[in-house]
């Protein structure tokens, strides 16, 4: 299996990938840059829109654009680089707090995780903002205490949630009630070795840490492993399958695209990480594709 780049441009942190059917397109942020991109894979053309705050996440609409969640609020464009409508601010401090990791529910919710960038109250949450049917927006706050928020994914009957704190190395599981939006049943997915002390590049005996994920039409879980250069294949009881090692030590959050949602993308960082380390891995921060067998569940779209 080979890792190919979608083209040869880096970017700080890529994040949030999704595949627009309609479109044909890949859709994905880099935060630090405060850019929003997509590229027709096809040929390699790759458009940038500038945002006014780093992008955590973003999700299409049913009814056309965009939503998404920058750091001081959750807007809506109705257009690629149209104007920005702002839907809701969420409840938590834009000095230290800022949305992360999200996704849409199969209902039309906007799911959002945050990070707690000090890594000191556990303040990092995850929200639910149901705006269906032209409603005000409602927002439910779904689970809390964690440092970054990441991983978010559904099984492929919508019955299952899945959700990460990345420097707590463990991805959580809930059982999911759709129509009531509730979780329930918590459980640990899977629990991943910690970090060791003096932890460098060049000491493969860490094998990183849950960031972001994608689930395929089987159920599995594929979880990006920030720091461990590898993605990880979980099955639905947590036991792991496979491992795709990647181009990049620091892989963000993969999805699955392409006509048949055979091709898997994976987004990278390459920001803060040391000169040596970039050496070895030039194409930190490329955007890359890989084939693999097992069809993806496809992206769902935001309802308003």
């Amino acid at each position: 299996m080979t890792w190919n780049a979608l083209s040869p441009q880096t970017y700080a942190t890529g994040e949030s990938p999704f595949w627009h059917p309609q479109e044909q397109r890949l859709y994905w942020v880099d935060i630090p840059g405060k850019k929003i991109l997509r590229s027709l894979p096809a040929t390699g053309e790759v458009e940038s829109w500038d945002m006014p705050t780093e992008p955590g996440c973003i999700a299409p609409a049913r009814s056309g654009g965009l939503v998404i969640a920058l750091r001081h609020g959750v807007f809506r464009a109705r257009t690629w680089g149209g104007e920005l409508q702002h839907l809701v601010t969420l409840d938590y401090d834009t000095a230290t707090v800022r949305a992360n990791d999200g996704k849409c529910d199969a209902l039309g919710r906007f799911w959002v995780g945050t990070i707690d960038e000090p890594k000191a109250s556990r303040a990092a949450k995850l929200y639910s903002i149901d705006c269906r049917d032209g409603r005000t927006p409602v927002v439910q706050c779904m689970a809390g205490d964690a440092l970054t928020g990441n991983g978010l994914a559904w099984s492929p009957d919508g019955r299952t949630v899945y959700w990460s704190d990345t420097p707590s190395h463990v991805v959580h599981a809930w059982d999911y009630d759709s129509q009531a939006n509730t979780l329930a049943a918590h459980r640990t997915f899977r629990q991943f070795e910690a970090k060791p002390g003096g932890w460098d590049w060049t000491h493969t005996a860490y094998r990183g840490r849950p960031d972001g994920a994608a689930v395929d039409v089987q159920g599995n879980y594929y979880c990006a492993m920030f720091e461990g250069a590898r993605i990880c294949k979980l099955a639905p009881d947590g036991t792991l399958l496979a491992e795709y090692p990647t181009p990049a030590q620091c892989p963000t959050m993969p999805c699955f695209g392409g006509e048949d949602l055979k091709t898997l993308y994976l987004t990278t960082a390459r920001h803060g990480r040391s000169a040596a380390e970039l050496a070895a891995y030039p194409q930190s921060g490329c955007v890359f594709a890989l084939q693999v067998d097992v069809p993806g569940l496809p992206v769902n779209a935001f309802a308003d």
